[in-house]
């Protein structure tokens, strides 16, 4: 009988053996050769390395392959970090079978310490002044957001992921003509008083009211059987197909509804032709209702929600599928997990780096400059996980919320 799986652990709490999914039979081909699902950690690694290209990397607008190669990463990579921030509150709160009870109520204590932490180290981040717009204050928002979900089951939290895409992004549109002049608000980077709790739900970079969406997606995938080889194709195929929709259908209605573009253009210039896919034209501007048709991946638009979840069920899928369609990719690949196994680390570590170098203008530096930073976080992550089970911050995060133990 093949051995019992289970999902990386989120950064500090290790997966009791009762959240593990059932071990299954030959028979029913449901269950990979390897122990873990190390696809998970592939999956965050890419994210890292995506968040590190957006903010370390040269800027997409110098063309060519780099710069194409380099605008895949904005926004995309960010969404795939917060779809992967629905697997921790899973993990932590049960996979299979939701924690109830006592469990249930530490399990919640758990989730609320980190959420608290994260806001923390996210606003600490936040006030050394590096010109990174840091998401780690969201997700602990996020987390909050999300947490009275974590009963539901797979179809439900999938519902509601929908609901969300479709109803959330013309709230924020409309709240932004009561709470703004229309635009994207970055002037206010730290996150305290209500300025910043405003910046934190509607105007900052990472808004919760539109990326929660992305979350509870996670989350309904994580409720999934993983090991299964049918469900890991459905969702290769489901995440290709929300990605063409969601940027097909804004390029048809940018080109086919009149006066769309032209609209754009006006408020956000022509470098909004490219909005369907791109994150060219920048940040929000709620001037004109036009906007809600782009997709590209900051526009915080139903159609951007839609292609980039689609996005994150792909690449997740194909790393689930890859590890173990080809062995020798476990190897290969082993750096790339090393560090999706302490991901919260390696993101502040690039924040630092970027602090400590008295980097400025973002994204610009050379390809170089995205090389050693990779290649420094791989070398770290690899050495560490040698002599340790979890990343420092994924440790300390693991003390803290070991408090939740007291909670009765």
């Amino acid at each position: 009988m093949a051995s019992v799986q289970h999902l990386q652990d989120p950064p500090g709490d290790r997966v009791p053996p009762a959240d593990d999914p059932p071990a299954s039979t030959p028979e029913t081909g449901r269950r990979a050769s390897a122990n873990r699902l190390i696809g998970v950690d592939l999956a965050r690694g890419l994210a890292v390395f995506g968040m590190y290209a957006a903010h370390v990397g040269p800027s997409p607008d110098q063309g060519g392959v780099t710069g194409f190669l380099m605008e895949l990463t904005h926004g995309r990579a960010s969404a795939l970090f917060a779809f992967l921030a629905g697997f921790a509150v899973v993990l932590i709160t049960g996979r299979s079978t939701p924690k109830t009870g006592l469990a249930g109520r530490q399990a919640v204590a758990k989730v609320v310490i980190r959420a608290v932490m994260l806001l923390a180290m996210g606003t600490a981040l936040t006030s050394t002044g590096t010109p990174v717009e840091v998401i780690l204050a969201f997700y602990g928002v996020y987390f909050l957001l999300v947490l009275p979900l974590y009963r539901l089951r797979a179809r439900s939290l999938a519902v509601i992921a929908v609901g969300t895409a479709v109803v959330l992004p013309q709230l924020l549109y409309i709240g932004m003509q009561v709470i703004g002049d229309g635009t994207y608000d970055d002037g206010n980077r730290g996150h305290g008083g209500v300025d910043g709790i405003i910046s934190l739900l509607f105007s900052g970079s990472y808004p919760a009211i539109t990326w929660v969406p992305f979350v509870i997606a996670g989350m309904a995938v994580a409720r999934l059987d993983l090991a299964s080889a049918a469900v890991r194709i459905r969702l290769a195929v489901s995440g290709a197909a929300l990605a063409v929709a969601g940027y097909g259908c804004s390029w048809l209605a940018l080109h086919l509804v009149p006066g769309a573009l032209d609209a754009l253009v006006q408020v956000a210039g022509p470098d909004v032709a490219s909005a369907w896919w791109s994150d060219s034209a920048g940040y929000p501007t709620y001037d004109t209702p036009a906007w809600m048709l782009v997709a590209s991946p900051h526009s915080e638009t139903t159609l951007s929600i839609v292609a980039n979840t689609g996005v994150a069920i792909a690449v997740l899928a194909t790393c689930l599928i890859a590890v173990d369609a080809v062995p020798r990719l476990r190897s290969l690949a082993r750096p790339v997990i090393a560090v999706g196994s302490m991901s919260l680390t390696a993101y502040v570590l690039h924040i630092a780096g970027i602090w400590l170098l008295g980097i400025e203008e973002l994204p610009g530096p050379p390809l170089p400059v995205l090389f050693g930073f990779i290649g420094a976080v791989m070398v770290f992550a690899t050495v560490w996980s040698r002599f340790f089970r979890r990343g420092p911050l994924e440790q300390l995060m693991a003390k803290a919320t070991g408090i939740a133990r007291h909670v009765r």
